[in-house]
């Protein structure tokens, strides 16, 4: 077992730099557990590009859900992200169906369906970024703080949708809702051709404050939550500054932290919780 937690470890390592680099602030007991939600997390959000077409991509999700409901058993003992996920399940009394409603949000994304509205948005963000938090902080205190949960991982959900705009719009996929788009006149077919325009700017700049929002309504709780669950809201240190960096930046222009200034962002706040939501 203690190679599968390895596994997920090096796993997270990889794919998700800054959940890896903030579990290194957790107990060092609690570190396997982490990297075995944050690797379970990492395949189902990798499930489009691993798997290209919707038909598979629903397929490896089933499988997925059908794990964390008990079924396939002796397949789970052969995958480790699979196997260390349920015994952290089993250890920390981590809810399946809050596992199984992140699964499906993530169905979106096998498809180029756009987000149609603002209010989906937020919903795909609360069952993806603010359960995982929420799980998280479940991991390291027996509470799942969904008071503080909720707020920060929309506003972490939302921007990371934001950064990511220019490569989901390159394959046709389209998180900002299409409420927005109208609002703000801009044409998918424009759209989708690569030509921006005033319009796209003030409907991401609209995005942008709805997540700055969040962020300042998360305030009070995450200073209210002890410190034993600061590691679950680390990364949300990130959201501020990549909002500040894409309102000065081209709408289709990608837009990326450096790795060094991620990782001092993380650690500050570590030291400094205060500076989580700011």
């Amino acid at each position: 077992m203690q190679d599968a937690f390895s596994y997920c470890a090096e796993l997270v390592r990889a794919a998700d730099r800054d959940r890896f680099i903030a579990s290194l602030f957790a107990p060092a007991e609690r570190r396997g557990a982490l990297h075995a939600l944050y690797a379970f997390n990492v395949e189902v959000t990798r499930v489009r590009d691993v798997a290209h077409e919707a038909l598979p991509g629903e397929i490896r999700l089933q499988w997925w859900s059908d794990v964390i409901d008990g079924q396939r058993a002796e397949e789970a003992s052969a995958n480790p992200v699979a196997s260390a996920l349920l015994a952290t399940m089993d250890r920390y009394r981590l809810a399946a169906a809050r596992l199984t409603e992140l699964i499906e949000a993530h169905r979106f994304d096998l498809y180029d369906d756009p987000m149609a509205t603002v209010v989906d948005l937020e919903s795909y963000a609360r069952r993806t970024s603010s359960a995982l938090i929420a799980l998280t902080t479940q991991i390291l205190t027996g509470e799942g703080a969904d008071v503080a949960a909720e707020p920060a991982g929309i506003a972490y959900g939302i921007t990371g949708l934001l950064r990511a705009f220019p490569v989901h719009l390159a394959r046709r996929q389209l998180y900002v809702p299409q409420e927005v788009l109208e609002r703000h006149e801009v044409h998918l077919h424009e759209l989708f051709a690569g030509r921006s325009s005033t319009g796209l700017a003030a409907a991401l700049a609209e995005l942008r404050e709805r997540a700055r929002g969040y962020l300042t309504a998360s305030r009070v709780p995450v200073s209210a939550l002890p410190a034993a669950a600061i590691p679950a809201l680390l990364p949300v240190a990130l959201v501020g500054p990549v909002l500040d960096r894409l309102a000065h930046s081209p709408p289709l222009t990608p837009v990326e932290l450096v790795p060094w200034r991620r990782q001092w962002l993380i650690w500050r706040a570590a030291r400094n919780p205060a500076r989580i939501t700011r």
